[in-house]
């Protein structure tokens, strides 16, 4: 963004000190090792850190002008640099996101749910890339400081953002959907993601329709329509006039949906229907596999039909399709055999949609699931493991493999659903990562498949990195 100092002030709605209101910034950043030269710089406050105390830093590396706390004494070495005085610097950061979205032409697609998300975000951003100029979240930039650094990078000329919103408790997605204002919100499903701190799938449901609150008027929100939690929460949902509720997922019921589906280690085709018609996208073909990701696909269809795109280009949109790392990514271990890592995170749902890709799969000698610890599942999580053990029936897998404390309750229920995997050593549960890495090396096949998954603090990538070492 390009704004000058005056401007920014009025955006916030507060009281500048010093400089000039004509200098001209030409960006924003957290970061006082990272400011460019004529930024301006929000110094944020933490439990163990305050940006405050690194204002000279980032005046050095080329900070123009600085958002400062009211009530803190400025540095009088730097009083000659316009201050723009704020409550308090996080508010004020979100407060210049929300302002300048409203500035903007640019059309702006909110993306929530339990799982997908960043899958969703980077289809519907490579969709509508083949006719407009589009601004997607980078990384896992989701949450209350990701999103308005986002928004706030967000050229002029930009036609379409694509903004991923994520959350861990009530509040945080209406916060995020209020400053983004989306004109279209997604939402890819509900599963037991953070159920430690909101209860029920109900409450997730609940949080995440949320992002129904920052949708105005003819806004449209697109939702999983297999999720009957959606359907129920939407009944005592307030909705702003004039929304329209448009569903896609792998049920014919849906707007869109899916046939013909065909799933591989390296990615799935299917063909997109829309409605109870034969309008639709044959043999579209994505580079991930597994039906959870055909819904996804179908989320991305949808909005970029709503934005014009043609189906010619959707086509071409997923032939450049560029996911972002750790979500089923295809590769090959060090013998050739093939892995499926998953690694970014997990929780039930997406473990059990692993499982059902891997159950999915043939043509291979031994299929391997390696598993870490689901966390933050709250009091239900024993059980909650324990059901991902039962859920791997005979037929699903050869070989099941755990780490972590909790995951030893589901190597423990999956050996009495594969009695013969557990009695030949092919259902175990390491409680050193190294010895399950070692193990797993030794006993892989080249003709073998094996799955890695796990939560982010499991770090279940160091599995892959050790398979796929020479």
């Amino acid at each position: 963004m390009k704004r000058t100092v005056g401007q920014l002030a009025s955006m916030c709605g507060v009281a500048r000190k010093g400089g000039r209101p004509e200098d001209m910034i030409s960006g924003i950043m957290t970061d006082s090792r990272l400011a460019g030269s004529g930024e301006l710089f929000v110094p944020l406050v933490g439990d163990r850190f305050d940006g405050h105390d690194y204002v000279e830093q980032a005046v050095a590396s080329g900070a123009k002008a600085i958002m400062w706390q009211r009530g803190r004494e400025i540095p009088a070495a730097l009083a000659h640099l316009p201050f723009l005085l704020v409550k308090d610097t996080l508010e004020g950061l979100q407060t210049l996101a929300a302002a300048y979205r409203s500035e903007l032409m640019a059309r702006v697609i909110g993306i929530t749910g339990s799982n997908g998300k960043t899958t969703t975000k980077d289809m519907t951003a490579a969709l509508l890339g083949t006719q407009y100029t589009v601004l997607k979240t980078e990384g896992n930039l989701n949450n209350h400081i990701g999103l308005p650094l986002t928004i706030l990078k967000m050229d002029e000329d930009t036609e379409v953002a694509v903004l991923e919103m994520g959350m861990s408790g009530f509040g945080e997605i209406e916060l995020l959907t209020k400053i983004a204002q989306p004109d279209v919100a997604i939402i890819t499903n509900i599963g037991e993601a953070h159920m430690l701190q909101l209860g029920s799938r109900s409450g997730i449901a609940k949080a995440k329709l949320e992002i129904t609150a920052g949708l105005g008027e003819g806004g449209i929100l697109l939702f999983n329509g297999d999720e009957p939690l959606l359907h129920e929460g939407l009944k005592s949902t307030y909705l702003p006039e004039g929304i329209t509720l448009r569903t896609f997922g792998l049920d014919r019921g849906n707007e869109w949906s899916a046939d013909h589906i065909a799933l591989e280690p390296d990615g799935s085709t299917f063909s997109a229907r829309y409605k109870d018609t034969d309008t639709g996208m044959e043999k579209l073909h994505i580079s991930t596999p597994g039906r959870h990701n055909i819904s996804n696909a179908l989320a991305a269809i949808a909005a970029a039909r709503v934005f014009g795109v043609k189906a010619e280009n959707i086509a071409l949109g997923f032939q450049g399709l560029k996911l972002t790392g750790m979500r089923i990514e295809p590769s090959k271990a060090y013998n050739g055999a093939t892995i499926l890592n998953d690694a970014y995170n997990a929780n039930p749902t997406a473990v059990r949609a692993a499982i059902d890709l891997v159950s999915g799969l043939g043509g291979f000698g031994r299929r391997w699931i390696v598993l870490g610890d689901m966390l933050d599942l709250g009091p239900e999580e024993a059980s909650l493991h324990r059901e991902i053990g039962e859920y791997i029936s005979e037929g699903k897998a050869e070989a099941v493999i755990t780490f972590g404390p909790l995951s030893a309750l589901t190597s423990e229920a999956a050996a009495s659903q594969l009695p013969q995997a557990a009695e030949a050593g092919y259902v175990r549960h390491f409680e050193d990562k190294q010895e399950l890495m070692n193990w797993v090396r030794e006993q892989l096949q080249p003709e073998d498949l094996v799955l890695v998954k796990g939560s982010r603090g499991m770090q279940m990538e160091q599995v892959v990195q050790a398979l796929e070492k020479r």
